[in-house]
């Protein structure tokens, strides 16, 4: 049963404004020593209008951008302001949303911006002064560096156009693509508001397929944000929010508030006079299979919401007031205190990706890593006030001690491996080695076979004498996005995946587990589950879709060798398997048996991985780098008591490598 917090939302006619359409490109104009103006151009102005600045050309020989700029005074003295990259050589500008700052930027008003009409197919000029207040530009030390924006990196002796070049050139295999995703659209009065999960023209049952799925939107709002259309995720963060005030029902029983849905639908419910309005229809969990509610909704929300910013340039989004309500209340319903004695979070089995029965209940690698990155996310975004600086201070909190406790905890090698054959049991002390009295019988044969000698990965659960030792792709590449781990285990975890190529990529990437559960092993922990039988679906099937968030890990640790690896083999055969939604089999050989075909996020992943190869500089906006303040804070040094020992001291060397 549902019913709505906020009445008559549901007959809510009108969408969300419109932003003015065309590619957008996110600089700076700074007062740097690297670039000098070029002399004998002309003059142009601003004028604010209709909530969008305009640049209003006062010359005709003036040739301007479809983009955003961002107009930010700097001393040309200070050398803080830049850093030099050692491969290149070129000069960039310290990235101002640098994760690793508690201070949030939502409310900075020390910039403008300008949306300028035209193209990007001829070559831009240079203006020679830029006048803001019609006295601020006019010194000659005045110089312009264009860096860091979501459509590249812009040093030293490019001009714009060479920055933000990229093979145009689509495939036909990617022409597919878009006019799939495309036709995949769902509209909510008149205004696109996300995609299908499947869009077959032959499935007759689609069940819940027709649906728009929050965790299977984002790499369809990526692709869309990376073409420079940013409507559709807008709205689509819009409504969802909206559709989190809704209260949900189960047996009686309403979970907290701040629960994300994890769908919903577009239906048209008649009216009198043969009239009919559209509303939305979301699903929390109480229509799934198993009636399981989706933690990891809330948490690809806030991460799209800060993508779309940083993509677009439009932070009013994340400004509203709603927004940062909505921010606020996934947050605490995260951060709220329960029983557990680890800063990881605890949830139920089929709460994220893997939807079904899979043995992951506890503290699931994948929920981890997208908690850790909605917690970056969130202290960037969210305004600093009365309201929420005790949010904030809980967020940086946890921060610290989930970085620690999952690098120190849920990692293994060769080395760790070592170790915890050699475990000792039934410890009762503070100083104890085996922390969750794990039984070294636990390490699985295949294992110690199997894992290289320098590759790494993070295990896929760890519980009080349990570790998962199972390798879950989409945990181990959101940990490399989102630095939860080290720069050396980042590293280790694609040094792995290079090394055992054919049993995590095979014939088409990723699987997103592996091994999978056989003979006795599934009977007790699937239940006997007949989608998830040996190598298919959730237990060791390969999904397309995860070829995204390899493509940015890749990106972020320099290895665009294996991205592209991986992608050629995707493209040979996801056009002409009709964009399954997953593969069986130990290599991937054969599509899913119960695989859905078109599957919309099969063929986002794909477009979004060519997008981001082809504006490689771009990825940088959607990574974040190590944070090592995280390393210096940890809430133990707040407490005077004996009884708190903290094992930070002693690992840290381990740690900050």
């Amino acid at each position: 049963m549902l019913r709505a917090r906020l009445p008559g939302y549901h007959a809510q006619r009108c969408p969300p404004p419109r932003p003015v359409k065309g590619s957008w490109v996110l600089g700076r104009i700074l007062a740097s020593p690297v670039h000098r103006l070029a002399a004998g151009l002309n003059v142009i102005r601003y004028r604010r209008m209709s909530q969008q600045l305009v640049v209003e050309e006062l010359n005709s020989h003036v040739v301007v951008l479809d983009c955003v700029v961002r107009l930010e005074r700097v001393d040309p003295d200070d050398a803080s302001h830049f850093d030099s990259d050692p491969k290149s050589g070129r000069i960039t500008r310290t990235h101002r949303n640098f994760s690793k700052s508690v201070e949030t930027r939502v409310n900075n008003q020390n910039f403008e911006k300008i949306y300028v009409q035209g193209g990007l197919n001829v070559k831009p000029l240079v203006p020679e002064k830029i006048d803001l207040d019609e006295t601020l530009a006019k010194s000659d030390g005045d110089r312009a560096q264009v860096i860091d924006g979501p459509y590249g990196v812009y040093g030293e002796n490019s001009n714009v156009v060479e920055a933000v070049k990229a093979d145009n050139k689509e495939s036909e295999v990617e022409k597919e693509a878009w006019r799939l995703l495309t036709n995949a659209v769902v509209t909510y009065c008149n205004s696109p508001v996300g995609t299908v999960a499947a869009n077959d023209p032959n499935d007759k049952m689609p069940l819940n397929y027709d649906q728009v799925f929050i965790r299977d939107f984002v790499p369809s709002a990526l692709a869309f944000l990376l073409k420079g259309e940013g409507e559709i995720v807008r709205n689509f963060l819009l409504h969802t929010m909206q559709l989190q005030s809704w209260e949900k029902t189960v047996d009686c029983y309403s979970p907290g508030q701040g629960l994300m849905p994890a769908s919903f639908k577009v239906r048209s419910v008649a009216l009198d006079d043969n009239k009919f309005e559209e509303v939305l229809d979301p699903d929390f969990g109480e229509s799934a299979i198993g009636r399981v509610a989706p933690v990891d909704s809330g948490l690809w929300w806030i991460i799209l919401l800060r993508a779309y910013g940083k993509i677009t340039g439009d932070y009013t989004l994340q400004e509203r007031v709603d927004i940062q309500t909505g921010m606020k209340l996934v947050m605490n319903l995260c951060l709220s205190d329960g029983f557990d004695m680890f800063p990881t979070l605890l949830v139920t089995d089929g709460s994220c990706m893997i939807d079904r029965r899979m043995g992951i209940h506890g503290h699931p690698l994948e929920i981890q890593a997208l908690f850790y990155s909605a917690l970056r996310c969130s202290r960037e975004m969210l305004t600093l006030d009365d309201g929420s600086k005790n949010l904030v201070r809980a967020i940086n909190n946890r921060l610290s001690a989930l970085s620690f406790h999952i690098r120190e905890y849920y990692w293994v090698d060769l080395k760790k491996i070592n170790e915890i054959y050699r475990y000792k049991t039934e410890e009762y002390s503070t100083d104890a080695t085996n922390k969750f009295n794990i039984y070294p019988d636990q390490i699985p044969h295949w294992l110690m076979d199997w894992i290289p000698e320098k590759g790494g990965y993070f295990i896929g659960n760890l519980q009080p004498a349990h570790m998962d030792f199972r390798y879950f792709t989409l945990g181990n590449l959101w940990s490399i996005v989102s630095s939860l781990g080290t720069p050396k285990q980042n590293e280790a975890i694609l040094n792995l995946i290079e090394a055992k190529w054919d049993d995590l990529i095979g014939q088409i990437p990723l699987k997103i587990c592996y091994p999978a559960l056989e003979s006795e092993e599934w009977r007790i922990i699937t239940g006997s589950d007949p989608k998830n039988t040996p190598w298919s679906y959730h237990n060791g099937g390969s999904w397309p879709t995860l070829l995204w968030q390899f493509t940015l890990a890749c990106m972020k640790m320099g290895r665009l060798d294996l991205a592209k690896k991986a992608i050629e083999t995707a493209e040979k055969r996801l056009q002409v398997d009709r964009w399954p939604e997953y593969y069986d089999t130990r290599n991937g050989k054969f599509i899913g048996k119960q695989s859905r075909l078109y599957q919309t996020w099969s063929i986002a992943g794909f477009l979004t991985s060519k997008m981001l190869l082809k504006n490689p500089e771009m990825a940088s906006v959607l990574f974040w780098e190590e944070d090592y303040d995280l390393l210096e804070t940890c809430v133990c040094a707040l407490s005077n008591s004996s009884r708190k020992k903290c094992s930070r001291i002693a690992a840290k060397s381990q740690i900050l490598v």
